[in-house]
């Protein structure tokens, strides 16, 4: 076994992703404070493919060193909108037929494992602040939330490895017996 060379992996070129067809998949960060945690979601968006990511409120936008060093480049394949608030992006995509899915702990939360992903359904997956969550005027307006299962005694993720988490797990069940 030996690793791959950067030409065996075969990679697109960016322009080349900006021209694939993606997931129907829009990553929105609420309110989120690392810049480290939004330059790994779109490294992260980037290798799923996902259609583009909202950067809302006091969530920081490129061109950024923290987010750039992160992203290693992504920023310039995923396409990216800023919103001054959550809602006012949350509004847009139920408008463009988006259901909108929380990633948090709520009374109502359905474990991942167990949320029925529709394959061409559209999706808005909110990735909530790293202290506070997701925003609870921005929980309203969502059809569901989902949350990850977890065994240890800390009870959340890295929003950036819980948003790795729920795509993955969104693209496989989109993906079986397709490819994009």
């Amino acid at each position: 076994m030996r690793k791959l060379s950067m030409e065996e992996l075969n990679r697109l070129t960016v322009a080349d992703f900006k021209n694939t067809r993606k997931f129907p998949l829009t990553l929105v960060l609420d309110n989120v404070r690392s810049l480290h945690n939004v330059g790994a979601a779109f490294r992260t968006a980037d290798a799923f493919a996902v259609e583009k990511i909202w950067l809302c409120g006091i969530t920081g936008r490129p061109p950024q060193r923290e987010i750039t060093k992160t992203a290693l480049g992504s920023t310039e394949s995923v396409a990216w909108e800023y919103a001054p608030t959550t809602l006012e992006a949350l509004q847009q995509l139920k408008a463009a037929g988006y259901q909108l899915i929380a990633v948090e702990q709520t009374t109502g939360s359905v474990p991942l494992p167990k949320f029925q992903v529709q394959a061409n359904q559209p999706y808005a997956l909110i990735m909530g602040n790293e202290v506070f969550g997701v925003d609870d005027e921005v929980l309203a307006l969502c059809d569901a939330a989902v949350e990850i299962p977890q065994f240890g005694t800390k009870h959340s993720l890295n929003v950036s490895v819980a948003a790795g988490v729920v795509l993955w797990e969104f693209i496989s069940r989109m993906s079986a017996g397709t490819t994009l």
